[in-house]
């Protein structure tokens, strides 16, 4: 998908995005010539995960954005309150909310340390509600708000809970913030919307979990990118608010018609993965043998 230049000047505040779709988002608003405050934890490289916030910044600087890497861990909420200033101060405002950052631990109920489950709860739910209430003063402010986050649609089929309910719950968090921030601020002019992929994403993090043969059987975080940028184009009233989007929705009613490109492995397009929470999927099932 084309960039259109809607998003050139607009501030964009992104937990995670020092890698995976949160950088992938960067990078492509940073092409229209949008700033980007990334906030996320790594400041030093990680042993088995490649990028920092500083060469995330170096990316969106290429890629012809303005970028202000942010050391911020989203249990903190004293980072939290920095980061958000120093994006005002640097940027004059912030005008669209990225919650990105998550936590994972697909671990059933004895087998889930409530250190893990702190974590999950901490970042997913906790971290979307706090960096989104201090983000909202400015976002208020702005004429292109919005808030997405990278949750998804909320579903309760026993499926979804009986083998991880730990970290669905904190997954459903994330979307319930969407449900609930959406109606709160339906006459504010602040879209609030999720967007989850339809199949698994091949990320460094989602390599370490799944082993690196799951790529094959992914598509890129590219997709995400365009998805969430297709949302984000879209300035209040008009854009919609309160939808739970799914990525290639998303992009095949913006006009896109072969997602091959996506694949990781563009000659298994046709076998992909589904990935979690699909309401029309009682299994986890290849994407081939569902159409």
């Amino acid at each position: 998908m084309e960039n259109n230049g809607s998003l050139k000047g607009k501030t964009l505040f992104i937990t995670g995005a020092s890698r995976g779709i949160g950088k992938a988002i960067a990078l492509k608003a940073a092409r229209d010539g949008a700033n980007i405050v990334i906030a996320a934890k790594t400041s030093d490289p990680h042993p088995k995960l490649p990028g920092t916030i500083y060469t995330a910044a170096e990316e969106i600087e290429k890629a012809g954005g303005k970028a202000l890497p942010c050391i911020v861990d989203v249990r903190d909420e004293q980072q939290v309150k920095a980061a958000v200033k120093a994006a005002v101060d640097k940027f004059g405002g912030i005008d669209i909310l990225v919650n990105n950052a998550s936590a994972i631990s697909i671990t059933s109920t004895m087998a889930t340390e409530m250190k893990r489950f702190d974590l999950m709860h901490n970042i997913n739910t906790r971290g979307t509600f706090l960096v989104s209430k201090e983000c909202l003063p400015y976002l208020l402010k702005s004429k292109h708000a919005h808030i997405l986050n990278i949750s998804p649609p909320l579903s309760m089929k026993p499926i979804w809970f009986e083998n991880h309910v730990a970290y669905t719950m904190a997954k459903y968090g994330m979307s319930m913030c969407v449900l609930g921030m959406a109606a709160e601020f339906k006459y504010q002019n602040v879209a609030v919307n999720a967007l989850w992929p339809q199949t698994t994403i091949h990320t460094a993090a989602i390599d370490m979990l799944n082993g690196p043969e799951s790529a094959k059987f992914s598509r890129k975080p590219d997709i995400m990118a365009d998805a969430a940028y297709a949302i984000l184009s879209q300035a209040p009233p008009q854009a919609p608010t309160g939808q739970f989007f799914i990525d290639e929705k998303v992009l095949l009613k913006a006009g896109v018609k072969d997602l091959k490109a996506y694949a990781v492995d563009p000659a298994n397009a046709d076998n992909l993965h589904l990935d979690f929470f699909l309401e029309d999927s009682d299994e986890y099932i290849p994407l081939k043998a569902r159409l």
